[in-house]
């Protein structure tokens, strides 16, 4: 039976790595995948899925407004893909992600969405909160706070490399913008930047 699984982390848990390698696993068998990507993450190229350790491969696009089902998924059913491959996950929106579901339940095919869960204020995505309601499957891909703690949570650099708490939810970057870290070292980095605003967590 197909499974709709949600694989999770903060940034530089090696998402787009493991997505790469499960690509490479069925290649090897034979099999095909679909691989999708955020149409407007263009850092390593257009239509592309790349990981910090250097790899690359080739993907097809989404945007906010597209039907999967219409560009995609009732496509690849047809043409005997495999498996789909979703990077960047946090970006889709829940109609989406419900597209994704369908295809899992009516066409028994397996998708597999990589990405963030939460944004650098701690505010759940939109297709990450969708997925986490709807996936069958959930893992969590890990890695370490700068004191050796595992990092939970990601905070957004401004000038001089403090913390901000403001700002658009979708910013593209990397490690120049993004630092991950666990939940003590997220509250205090961010403290200055929230204080006033009655968080509990201050």
């Amino acid at each position: 039976m197909a499974k709709l699984h949600f694989i999770y982390a903060t940034m530089g848990a090696g998402k787009s790595s493991l997505l790469i390698q499960t690509e490479w696993n069925y290649r090897e068998r034979d099999m095909r995948c679909l691989l999708l990507t955020a149409a407007f993450d263009h850092r390593d190229g257009h239509r592309k899925i790349s990981s910090r350790i250097g790899l690359k491969v080739d993907a097809e696009t989404f945007e906010p407004g597209q039907s999967l089902m219409e560009t995609h998924l009732r496509k690849a059913a047809d043409d005997g893909i495999n498996c789909v491959l979703v990077d960047e996950a946090q970006f889709l929106t829940r109609p989406q992600v419900e597209e994704l579901a369908v295809a899992v339940d009516d066409f028994n095919l397996p998708v597999m969405c990589y990405g963030l869960r939460t944004d650098f204020r701690g505010q759940l995505f939109e297709g990450s909160a969708a997925l986490l309601a709807l996936a069958d499957e959930f893992r969590e891909a890990r890695t370490i706070c700068k004191c050796g703690r595992k990092a939970t949570m990601v905070y957004r650099t401004g000038a001089g490399g403090v913390a901000v708490f403001d700002g658009d939810q979708v910013e593209i970057g990397g490690n120049e913008r993004y630092v991950p870290v666990c939940r003590k070292h997220w509250r205090e980095a961010t403290r200055p930047a929230r204080a006033g605003g009655g968080d509990k967590l201050a």
